[in-house]
């Protein structure tokens, strides 16, 4: 019978042991998958704080750009413009194809050009600087032929910067290629505003 208690203490006491390194298993496992849980749940709320606070910038610097486009639209800087801005300041076309009508209040330079064109860029200030210039004399009007493909087909465009300019009540006259500022200034006074010296 010794024997017999001797081996039922040995099995209590390795079953008390395996028992013991279970729990404590457990436990060490249940603090692992609570710290993830927990590291997880920080991760996530950094991340969603960081993205509204990315948003919320991203609205001010949206608000701020706009404000900005409004106060240049203010101040007349180049305009650009659609096929159906066109349409609608410029010319229909499309109602009238065989007659040229210009829809504007004041006259206008239309400025065909596509974002890759040296050439398109080198007049692009000078452009600036004279809508500001003519500010509430004449309109400058900016057409991507990239994006407004149709719209230069329909005039014709083959080289760029084109640009056409619009006198009221006459018909339109297109000129090609980088213009320096004082034939803008020529063009835009004897053409478009029809000053004498």
């Amino acid at each position: 019978m010794a024997v017999d208690c001797k081996q039922k203490y040995h099995f209590i006491i390795r079953y008390q042991h395996s028992y013991i390194l279970k729990k404590n298993k457990n436990r060490n496992n249940m603090r692992k998958i609570l710290g993830a849980s927990l590291m997880l749940i920080l991760i996530a709320f950094t991340a969603c704080g960081n993205k509204s606070t990315n948003k919320a910038e991203q609205d001010v610097k949206e608000t701020k750009t706009n404000n900005i486009q409004t106060n240049e639209t203010k101040q007349m800087g180049t305009i650009k413009l659609t096929k159906a801005e066109f349409l609608q300041k410029v010319a229909n076309y499309e109602t009238s194809p065989t007659e040229w009508k210009y829809l504007g209040d004041k006259p206008c330079i239309i400025d065909f050009y596509a974002d890759w064109c040296g050439p398109c860029k080198a007049i692009a200030p000078v452009l600036e600087e004279l809508a500001k210039e003519y500010d509430g004399q004449i309109y400058i009007y900016k057409v991507d032929t990239e994006k407004e493909q149709e719209l230069a087909a329909a005039f014709g465009i083959r080289s760029i910067p084109s640009l056409l300019f619009c006198p009221i009540g006459e018909q339109p006259q297109m000129a090609q290629g980088a213009l320096p500022k004082e034939t803008f200034k020529k063009a835009i006074d004897e053409v478009l505003l029809k000053k004498t010296k």
